[in-house]
């Protein structure tokens, strides 16, 4: 790692810190205050991209992952009392769903920002990121929650997340875990149109050339 790339990776580093603490807090009915913070991971991997290439990026990106073992590793000796029960903050499918999801997206994000870089300065930062956040969004409620991966952990209740509902509410009938992983990729979405600015912004000033 040189020093040039070290307030990427403090940066990456408190994105993960952050959305990890703030994620056991919850925001309405389906979503939770870390989904607000996590989004943000893709602008700093998409600046460190744009600014010092895909390498860098890969580089805080493995330093983001690593620090988000450590936090899944100390939740999982974080006990929760709860109707009676006793469970640890975060379970084996959760520790593997988030690790997998966030190396994995933000993996294709760098190639993907990579593969489209020409062009407009606003085209690599948003096609990356929808990608990458559709990719994590779908990893990460899929195999933290769904009935599909059970077998990952036998032992882990999430049969709350199967309970049949109306999709946020209105749409058709799904296990609520859709539901929270539609809200989560709508936040997503919605936060990689307003990163636009912050990375145009930062890429400005970080580079004389930053298209």
């Amino acid at each position: 790692m040189t020093r040039t790339y070290l307030p990427g990776i403090l940066a990456m580093a408190a994105i993960v810190v952050a959305s990890n603490i703030l994620v056991q807090f919850l925001l309405g009915n389906w979503l939770t205050w870390g989904a607000l913070t996590y989004p943000f991971a893709f602008l700093i991997t998409d600046v460190m991209n744009r600014v010092y290439g895909p390498q860098a990026a890969r580089r805080v990106v493995w330093a983001g992952f690593a620090v988000g073992v450590i936090c899944s590793l100390i939740g999982t000796q974080i006990m929760i009392q709860g109707d009676g029960y006793e469970f640890p903050a975060v379970t084996l499918r959760i520790a593997l769903g988030s690790g997998l999801a966030f190396l994995v997206a933000q993996m294709v994000d760098i190639g993907v920002f990579s593969a489209v870089r020409g062009g407009a300065w606003w085209k690599a930062p948003l096609i990356s990121t929808l990608v990458g956040s559709s990719l994590d969004t779908a990893l990460f409620f899929s195999i933290g929650f769904s009935a599909a991966f059970g077998w990952i952990d036998p032992a882990a209740d999430v049969s709350w997340a199967q309970e049949s509902l109306p999709a946020l509410g209105v749409g058709p009938v799904t296990p609520l875990w859709v539901s929270l992983a539609i809200a989560d990729w709508m936040v997503k979405l919605s936060l990689a149109m307003i990163a636009l600015l912050p990375f145009r912004l930062i890429t400005r000033k970080l580079t004389q050339n930053p298209v």
